[in-house]
């Protein structure tokens, strides 16, 4: 059987003239709160991600989310270098949009937010409103991007988007406008296609962030080898190339490294 530990997220602070408690605790603050936890426990990919089960408990609010011991001792490691770095320039996107959202709400609310887990030597991420574990804004930056994979969904009532599974990225979301989808003649499902989409990007590690991917253009995308293709490349360069012979313009090139 797997090794269990917890995440635990103390909120302390009052509503009104009350202590804030379990009784009084907004439905809204605590769908906020279970999102904001799956995406600091598992902050990529969350379709095959470990069972996390959930108590809020008496202590001003305390919630607690049960999950494989693997998963708490990488997110322990992750507060304590925040804790002592007071930044979360280096995290995962969706890890540091969970922390800035507990910042932003000890600020507005007035609350004081403790963060820790259930290791014996755990770190506790204290956030209320004096500290600022918000991203920098220079961080990220607009940035266009080729994506290469197949279509495993398309469409949404609300927020139309194409599911593209990608061997690199795994599978991203992009934001694509009913009327794109609409226009589409044949069925694109289960096919591979390259997506031609813009969104953010770090300027420091690369990461993408992929809840702003959004959609410019779908292609043609045949990831096998096309030996036509590369004749019919073959047969340009030579024009170019006129009387230059290929194998020895070639061996030029390469200054005689492959003698």
């Amino acid at each position: 059987m797997e090794k269990i530990g917890h995440l635990e997220i103390r909120i302390i602070g009052t509503k009104g003239n009350l202590e804030l408690k379990p009784d009084i605790y907004d439905v809204r603050e605590l769908i906020s709160i279970l999102e904001r936890s799956e995406d600091l426990l598992f902050p990529n990919e969350k379709k095959d991600r470990p069972v996390i089960s959930y108590q809020l408990e008496e202590g001003s609010v305390r919630h607690i989310f049960k999950t494989s011991i693997q998963a708490i001792i990488g997110l322990n490691a992750v507060l304590g270098q925040v804790e002592s770095t007071k930044s979360i320039d280096f995290l995962d996107i969706n890890t540091a949009k969970a922390i800035e959202l507990f910042q932003d709400n000890a600020i507005k609310k007035d609350y004081v937010i403790s963060i820790s887990t259930s290791l014996s030597q755990s770190t506790e991420l204290i956030i209320d409103k004096t500290t600022r574990y918000f991203s920098s804004e220079a961080f990220w930056a607009d940035a266009e991007f080729y994506f290469y994979g197949k279509i495993t969904n398309a469409g949404g009532k609300d927020k139309a988007n194409i599911h593209l599974l990608t061997d690199e990225y795994g599978t991203i979301f992009v934001q694509t406008p009913q009327k794109v989808l609409e226009g589409f003649e044949d069925n694109i499902l289960y096919k591979s296609f390259g997506v031609r989409a813009i969104g953010k990007q770090h300027s420091e590690t690369g990461e993408i962030d992929k809840g702003s991917v959004k959609f410019i253009e779908l292609f043609d995308y045949n990831p096998k080898y096309d030996t036509d293709y590369l004749k019919n490349l073959r047969k340009k360069a030579m024009k170019w190339l006129g009387t230059v012979n290929p194998d020895e313009w070639l061996h030029e090139i390469r200054g005689g490294y492959d003698a």
